[in-house]
Formats: structure tokens, C-alpha cells, sequence
């Protein structure tokens, strides 16, 4: 099955071995994305409505590079640090997916880096 590695142009080096996003069969799978700058430092530590946009803006820009949309998401994994962040990030969430909502699960876990709050890998069908 021949596959696309899809990394959006100024993309910072990743922390560990992975691509942004990897297009095969129409189907993108875009990797858990953290709320990093082009350093990997989180952004906006203590903010989870501002790190949950930071990260919703890296993974449309995974998508748009592709040439998908948001609307074409059809599953979400999101992971975070603390259940009393899950109010603010759903908040952002829902205005990144206003109509049909994809498919998700949160899970309650620790993150590469203390600061980060949230995480979210996506699954996104792009495909004709």
C-alpha cells in the first residue's frame, strides 16, 4: 500500500521518530499532537483552552496540507493531564467541530512534557 508522509511547510523537527501526519488509501492519520512552538517548548502553559486551540491549529494545518478539512475528521484520541481541564477543552473543541461531531475518546494520562495539558491524534478521511 503506498503511503504519503504529509508535513506541513515550517514544521518543527519532532521529538521522537514520527511524521505529522501519514496519508494512505485516502485515510490520514495524523500523529498525537502537543501543544509545542517550532523549539518543542509548550505553549501556553496553564491555559488548556489556549493549548487545546494551539494543538486544533496544528492538526488542520496536518489536514489542509493534505488537502482535506476539519469536516473530514472522523476520529479523535485525546489525552490529558487533569479531568478539571476537560470543561475548557471541549469548549475550544466544539468550535473546531460544530456540525457532526467525529468519533473521540479522552483518555487521563501524563504527557512528554509536564506543561502540556492536552494531546489529541486524529484520524481524518480525505479520500474521494
Amino acid at each position: 500500500m503506498p503511503k504519503t508522509i504529509v508535513v506541513p511547510e515550517g514544521t518543527q523537527k519532532p521529538i521522537a521518530p514520527y511524521s505529522p501526519g501519514t496519508l494512505a488509501n485516502g485515510v490520514l492519520y495524523v500523529s498525537g499532537t502537543l501543544p509545542f512552538d517550532k523549539n518543542n517548548d509548550v505553549v501556553h502553559v496553564g491555559d488548556a483552552a489556549a493549548q487545546t486551540r494551539h494543538v486544533l491549529e496544528t492538526i488542520k494545518s496536518v489536514i489542509e496540507t493534505a488537502g482535506g478539512t476539519m469536516e473530514d475528521v472522523t476520529m479523535n484520541h485525546i489525552f490529558l493531564t487533569d479531568w478539571s481541564n476537560y470543561q475548557a477543552i471541549n469548549k475550544v473543541y466544539a468550535e473546531y467541530f460544530p456540525g457532526d461531531k467525529p468519533a473521540r475518546y479522552c483518555v487521563l494520562c501524563g504527557l512528554v512534557k509536564p506543561d502540556a495539558l492536552v494531546e489529541i491524534a486524529t484520524v481524518a478521511h480525505i479520500g474521494k
